[in-house]
């Protein structure tokens, strides 16, 4: 295993280059292959990409403040001593690398954005408290996490197909959840996953020569109150300094959050997930400059995202526009059967997922031609939502464009970690394809 990784980190490090220039050989990638697969012309792909190239912007933004209220919150002086208490419970580098996995995968399976950030945040703790563990393998790990967000209860694929009036209910109805996300085979591969990779990531522990640590200071991202000269503060001082206006507009949040929850029970979203760690981080720093410091130091790391989301917005335009993304899909389904068409709807769904890093656009392009194949071949439609959503987490861990905000956290680079990743998606392909098969 150890040399495996040992192979696996020198290419990376010598060969992946830096998210930004990665998303721009993807957009000549996907423009070669429109041209050769598609019936459409070089101006034609120039037109889908630009067409399609601002298609993100309200999830760039959420994206953005996933990072920046993630890390806001991180500072604040209550969550670090909660995650400083929790990261406690490891004693040596392999028990921190088996808790901020399940630590990730847990959090990952309630929300997808929660779990990337706190994967992320727990880690950076972690490396705190523990001495002699490899930092790239920290991380690496709490991103490893993440594979399994689509299987749980905010997978985005198993949500939209149990709404009423979603695109494909005249096709295949109201599937509930019990049916998908709750379903014996997702349940298998969820589980499975959650024993195998911790212990996976566990062998994965470079040898003592080998391990790259990181000095706890580095780490340290408090957020110090500049002092306060002595003397009479002006009006406008005093309100920056005062408690009572973030107690006050704290207040109003959680007003909402418990209106919200009273109202739709455990559910969370993006939009929810930031709204709770922008409202906690107003309260938990106490007053509005130790807030706004907080955020000045937070939005340090969200250059990555902000340039290049539209990027990966414009190469979705030309996947699904030009007809790329249902060619892959319909090749996949012309070599499958009834026994194997669930894996090529989870590899295809894999292959897509490089190109068009979005749960939801990915199922609008590709849920047409695998619920009608599925149907022509009598294969349970429940598993094929499902095959498609695994496959939309599974090649997320070798995908810059989800690493992002982790890397921003961490303060690494995509190379760092994404040696590791290769060995947990190897893993995780293996899992989730024996469940599709067998269960």
């Amino acid at each position: 295993m150890k040399m495996l990784v040992s192979f696996f980190n020198r290419l990376m490090q010598r060969y992946l280059p830096d998210p930004f220039l990665f998303v721009i050989i993807l957009t000549f990638v996907v423009f070669g292959l429109g041209l050769i697969f598609t019936d459409n012309g070089p101006y034609q792909m120039v037109q889908h990409w630009g067409n399609g190239f601002w298609g993100l912007l309200v999830f760039t933004m959420q994206m953005v403040l996933v990072l920046v209220t993630g890390h806001v919150l991180a500072s604040s002086p209550i969550f670090k001593k909660g995650l400083g208490a929790l990261a406690s419970l490891a004693k040596s580098p392999g028990q921190a690398i088996i808790i901020v996995t399940f630590v990730s995968m847990i959090a990952s399976l309630i929300n997808w954005g929660f779990g990337l950030v706190i994967g992320a945040l727990f880690a950076k703790e972690l490396a705190k408290k523990v001495k002699n563990v490899d930092y790239r393998l920290l991380i690496a790990s709490a991103y490893s996490g993440f594979v399994v967000w689509h299987g749980g209860i905010s997978g985005s694929i198993p949500l939209t197909i149990a709404t009423e009036g979603h695109f494909t209910e005249k096709m295949i109805g109201v599937i509930p959840t019990d049916q998908t996300i709750f379903s014996s085979f997702n349940l298998f591969i969820v589980i499975a996953l959650l024993i195998i990779l911790p212990i996976v990531t566990r062998m994965m522990m470079p040898s003592k020569e080998e391990t790259v640590t990181v000095d706890p200071l580095i780490l340290e991202n408090d957020v110090q109150a500049a002092a306060i000269e002595q003397g009479v503060m002006t009006p406008a001082e005093r309100l920056e300094n005062s408690r009572i206006a973030s107690l006050l507009i704290g207040a109003f949040g959680l007003v909402f959050l418990f209106y919200y929850f009273a109202n739709n029970g455990f559910k969370l979203n993006l939009d929810i997930v930031n709204f709770l760690f922008l409202f906690l981080g107003i309260l938990f720093h106490g007053t509005p400059k130790q807030f706004l410091d907080a955020v000045l130091n937070a939005v340090k790391g969200a250059s990555g995202i902000i340039v290049q989301f539209p990027f990966y917005a414009g190469i979705m335009g030309m996947m699904t526009t030009s007809g790329l993304a249902a060619v892959i899909s319909e090749g996949f389904v012309s070599i499958s059967n009834e026994f194997t068409f669930p894996l090529f709807t989870f590899l295809s769904a894999g292959l897509v997922n490089i190109f068009v890093p979005s749960g939801g656009g990915q199922w609008a392009v590709q849920a047409p031609i695998m619920l009608e194949a599925a149907q022509t071949m009598g294969v349970s439609i429940p598993k094929t939502a499902m095959a498609v959503a695994w496959g939309d987490a599974w090649t997320n861990l070798i995908q810059p464009f989800w690493a992002l905000p982790a890397l921003a956290i961490a303060g690494l680079k995509a190379k760092d970690i994404m040696g590791y990743c290769v060995i947990t998606l190897i893993v995780s392909g293996i899992v989730i394809s024996v469940g599709m098969l067998f269960f």
